[in-house]
């Protein structure tokens, strides 16, 4: 990225104020010295690997935080992480409850959430409540799907577009194939890019309850094994994963399609609620709206939202979601109007929400333990779960746009995070009147 001419001049001059340009050099030069012994990789969680790893590591101290007194209860976490050298332990809070009308989540629904970042807990708190006193939030699932997108590489352009051709006829076998696979998913559809000699082939599976990564990786790689060997025009080189999918990243991709589960939810707060809880205006919201909207827009965000990454993220955390797909799944759009009634109406919309109830993580001991707080553990949850988080979502655009267009942002960070005094009124943005 460029440096203005002042910037780079500023770096330049705060460097060699601490030391002289040739120790700048020696401390950038490559180092050829004695690597330290490496860690071997390993799945193996018992305790007599987890002290050999340990004999390595320089902090001998962290030993006794890191590890539980019992060693061996360490063994649940075989196959779900590799060179396991003890657990993170990082507090888990409440929020709710959260009234949801959905498709698939009814009722009212205490959500867990795992963070270490005061004020966040709070502020979510004060729009389930927000949501539920108003009569809970309508949300709808209304569509999913997981892709993957093999890459692969031509000679020419015709032969990529032969290619295609014969592809698109092999549907059902294709489908058969990923089949072997897998027992919960399913190839649901197929679609083309041709870029010059690439073919970039876009495939969608329903993933059941599971999120679904390894599901659709090991599905899709077996189907570029059956298409190389089968295929009447042989790509020079092919790739199970192409990079245009969106995997664990935010991209325009995300509003062309759906990537996990797309959601869309909504709820109207009356006027006085709005005035009691969020300690505002429905009109004030909306002209605080409009200015984050466009401000969103100008800084090139991909959706436009305020925070959808922090209740996510910290949801995720406490289920055992895939926590890398916070970027994808938190990119959406929130909108705000206000009624003829004065009363306001907030949606949110989500196309990316990559959750599961079963599968990867979701079945640890403490992160099952949450999900059963929510009624949402096991097959048949997991549409549920999507609108939820996508109720949650709208809970936290409350909170914060109402804290933001009222003056009470700062003032109730500087009160929770820090435990400082706050000045009239300012300690409202993030507690229950």
């Amino acid at each position: 990225m460029p440096l203005g001419k002042e910037e780079a001049r500023r770096i330049v001059q705060r460097l060699l104020a601490a030391r002289s340009g040739e120790q700048i050099q020696k401390q950038l030069a490559a180092d050829e010295s004695t690597l330290p012994q490496r860690i071997q990789n390993q799945a193996r969680t018992d305790a007599d690997s987890l002290e050999r790893r340990w004999q390595r590591l320089p902090a001998p101290q962290a030993q006794t935080v890191l590890v539980p007194p019992r060693p061996d209860a360490l063994q649940v976490y075989e196959r779900h992480i590799e060179n396991l050298i003890g657990e993170l332990r990082m507090p888990i809070g409440v929020a709710g409850p959260l009234r949801v009308n959905g498709l698939f989540a009814k009722g009212d629904f205490f959500v867990p959430l795992a963070t270490t970042e005061a004020a966040l807990v709070a502020s979510y708190n004060r729009g389930c409540i927000t949501i539920s006193e108003a009569g809970g939030s309508t949300a709808v699932l209304l569509a999913e799907g997981v892709t993957r997108t093999p890459g692969f590489v031509f000679a020419r352009v015709a032969e990529a577009g032969r290619f295609a051709v014969w592809v698109s006829e092999q549907e059902e076998q294709l489908r058969a194939v990923a089949a072997t696979t897998t027992h919960h998913g399913r190839l649901e559809d197929l679609r083309f890019t041709l870029e010059g000699n690439h073919l970039y082939l876009h495939l969608l599976f329903n993933t059941g309850d599971a999120a679904g990564q390894n599901m659709v990786t090991l599905a899709t790689q077996k189907i570029c094994e059956f298409l190389a060997s089968a295929a009447p025009v042989k790509p020079v080189r092919m790739y199970v994963e192409s990079n245009m999918s969106g995997d664990k990243k935010a991209s325009m991709q995300s509003f062309l399609g759906v990537r996990g589960k797309l959601v869309t939810a909504e709820v109207v707060v009356p006027a006085k609620l709005v005035a009691a809880r969020l300690r505002t205006t429905a009109r004030a919201m909306v002209d605080y709206w409009r200015v984050s909207a466009l401000g969103g827009v100008l800084s090139g965000t991909v959706g436009v939202q305020g925070h959808y990454a922090n209740g996510i993220a910290a949801l995720f955390l406490a289920t055992g979601q895939d926590v890398a797909c916070v970027s994808e799944a938190s990119v959406g759009v929130t909108r705000m109007e206000e009624t003829e009634a004065g009363d306001l109406y907030a949606a949110v919309t989500l196309p990316n929400l990559i959750v599961g109830t079963v599968g990867g993580g979701t079945g640890l001991p403490t992160q099952a333990a949450c999900l059963e707080i929510m009624g949402l553990a096991g097959s048949g949850k997991s549409a549920a779960l999507a609108e939820v988080c996508a109720a949650l979502c709208l809970a936290g655009e409350l909170s914060i746009i109402a804290a933001l267009s009222a003056g009470h942002f700062a003032a109730a960070h500087d009160k929770l995070a820090r435990g400082s005094k706050p000045e009239a009124g300012g300690a409202a943005a993030h507690e229950q009147p």
